[in-house]
């Protein structure tokens, strides 16, 4: 949509006003009723529709009734909330000509009180030549539900935020001057992308410089990603500028080694084909006896960069710099690192040592689930266990008896052995019932018998073993 700023000197406070509150509802709304739009403008008299009646004729406002009765805003209504609030800061007074247009941005000229002349960039996000944003950019990051107008905002603020860092560490990169919503104002470069320059007098120099930027973006902890001659600016002097950021990411990302490969062949690609330079001549020359050289032992590798100075990734939270791989630094930093690779060692010495409080510890952790399973086995073994005492005993005691008594105490033992085994049959049996059928079985084999009175034969039984 072409920025016509005419009408931005006919609009009144209410206009302003109303915009805002069609901005504030669209945090939860993509289609802004308008009941709330009157609740958050706050107009007296029933002012609302009447504002945006005249909004929607400067196409400020876009009316869909396809729902509901509401109203959302346009690209041009985003572009005259930001520069009516950078206007208010003294940032700049007036608004020239088109100096520039891409898939994600347009480039105006503005002029401050004075006269010096700076650049604005509107980022766009959304034109139909360029919709997969959400897969090529990192805007988004976790979250699902965005709107263009959402994402050019975040890309804004991400490009400035580079800029302002770039320029600090001696980048050659514009001065970041403000930032408000989807608009960027920064310090107009006098150049020409180097995509237009047909002659240089010093290409092997301009060569070496563009390749010395992307090596040192990298040692500091940045790439790129789109690295080619539409995004590097020359002068007359042929002194070098880097422009366009938002699609910067950290060499941490997982794609960072595809990302610098692809940075490095566009300038050599470039250069080959525009200013004729050959390589592998150049080797050549400087080497005859590497006649057969290849022409990827000139270029940088992603392998061999380190990062000597600087990490901005994890100033600025470039793409693919986590928080994991901040704690990790951290740890490092603190000498955490060092003890974590010495315990390793001693871990190794007393490993036996570990698995027995690994163990220790799941038995404490199980022991409150598991007391009353443990002690219905318990009870079942100890019934078990007495059981097969108690038949020991009994067999020791009758070949005691066997061997003590005469043959006229041996009849009285052979009327009395089938109740003996029938008594220790049924125990058993009783035992083993317990312990498939996980019942309470008491220890006492006699405590839940002698209830009516009479006595059991078990008792009878003991008292004869006794007197024995």
């Amino acid at each position: 949509m072409k920025l016509d700023v005419d009408a931005l000197r006919y609009l009144s406070r209410d206009d302003f006003r109303v915009l805002t509150a069609v901005e504030m509802g669209m945090r939860n709304h993509e289609i802004v009723p308008s009941e709330l739009i009157d609740r958050i403008a706050s107009l007296k008299h029933g002012g609302t529709y009447k504002v945006l009646k005249n909004l929607l004729k400067h196409k400020l406002l876009h009316h869909d009734a396809s729902k509901y009765d509401g109203f959302r805003l346009t690209y041009l209504g985003y572009d005259f909330l930001a520069i009516k609030t950078l206007v208010n800061r003294g940032v700049f007074t007036a608004v020239g000509r088109q100096i520039g247009v891409g898939k994600e941005s347009d480039i105006f000229e503005v002029a401050t009180e004075d006269g010096t002349v700076l650049a604005m960039k509107l980022h766009r996000l959304g034109r139909t030549s360029f919709r997969a944003v959400k897969s090529k950019r990192d805007y988004l990051r976790h979250r699902s539900s965005f709107s263009w107008l959402y994402l050019s905002r975040l890309a804004a603020l991400k490009e400035f935020a580079f800029m302002k860092a770039l320029g600090e560490h001696g980048f050659p990169v514009p001065n970041a001057v403000d930032c408000n919503r989807h608009c960027v104002i920064m310090s107009l470069i006098q150049g020409y992308p180097l995509v237009q320059v047909r002659e240089l007098q010093n290409p092997d120099t301009i060569f070496d410089t563009i390749l010395g930027l992307v090596v040192r973006l990298a040692e500091h902890g940045l790439i790129h990603c789109d690295f080619n001659e539409f995004n590097i600016m020359i002068d007359d002097d042929e002194k070098v500028t880097m422009i366009d950021f938002p699609q910067m990411v950290s060499v941490s990302h997982r794609n960072a080694k595809m990302y610098f490969d692809r940075d490095i062949e566009c300038i050599f690609k470039f250069f080959k084909k525009r200013f004729n330079l050959s390589f592998d001549e150049n080797e050549a020359e400087h080497d005859d006896a590497e006649v057969d050289s290849d022409s990827d032992e000139c270029r940088p590798q992603f392998v061999d960069i380190k990062k000597v100075s600087g990490c901005l990734d994890k100033e600025l939270e470039a793409s693919g710099f986590t928080r994991k791989d901040q704690e990790v630094i951290e740890k490092f930093v603190d000498g955490d690192v060092e003890k974590e690779s010495e315990s390793d060692g001693e871990e190794a010495e007393d490993e036996e040592d570990t698995v027995d409080q690994i163990n220790d510890t799941s038995v404490i952790n199980l022991e409150s689930l598991s007391l009353v399973k443990e002690e219905e086995d318990n009870l079942v073994e100890d019934a078990s266990k007495d059981a097969d005492q108690t038949e020991i005993k009994l067999e020791g005691n009758d070949k005691q008896a066997e061997a003590e008594d005469d043959s006229e105490e041996e009849e009285e033992e052979e009327e009395d052995d089938p109740e003996l085994i029938k008594s220790l049959t049924k125990q058993r049996q009783k035992a083993i019932k317990a312990a498939h059928g996980r019942r309470r079985v008491v220890t006492s084999r006699n405590s839940y018998k002698d209830k009516g009175g009479k006595s059991s034969q078990n008792s009878k039984l003991h008292k004869q073993l006794s007197s024995w």
